[in-house]
């Protein structure tokens, strides 16, 4: 019997998630890294985007604003600021934050970095809403 993985997703507020599932995929800051059971520990710097847990053929999706994951022992602890299911990403809010950073000041470099950052929250919002 292959063993599952438990995935525990926490914000500063409360437990999002406690499930166990057969894979789940995490948007890192580099890139996306699927988790299966019995992964090699690991701890990673997430990126916005959404986690996907899959139990057999059922999926379900959560929207997450950047953070950290630990991978041990067949438990992924997913510990970000704000995570909420894709069912309620607000598309039409994601699309004006995405305007309102298109519009932010390129002066110092802290500047670019605070425009890009929103930027990719917005469309990773974006993607999520679309995909929900």
């Amino acid at each position: 019997m292959i063993p599952r993985l438990t995935c525990i997703l926490v914000t500063p507020e409360h437990t999002v998630v406690e499930a166990e599932a057969d894979f789940v995929a995490l948007p890192l800051d580099d890139g996306e890294l699927g988790v299966a059971p019995r992964r090699a520990p690991l701890i990673g710097r997430l990126g916005f985007g959404q986690v996907r847990v899959r139990v057999g053929r059922k999926e379900t999706r959560y929207y997450v604003d950047a953070g950290f994951v630990q991978i041990a022992d067949n438990v992924v602890y997913v510990l970000t600021n704000r995570a909420l299911p894709v069912e309620a990403v607000n598309r039409a809010a994601a699309e004006q934050q995405l305007e309102a950073a298109r519009k932010l000041p390129l002066v110092t470099p802290q500047q670019e970095s605070a425009r890009d950052r929103a930027l990719r929250q917005a469309r990773a919002q974006l993607h999520a809403a679309r995909r929900a």
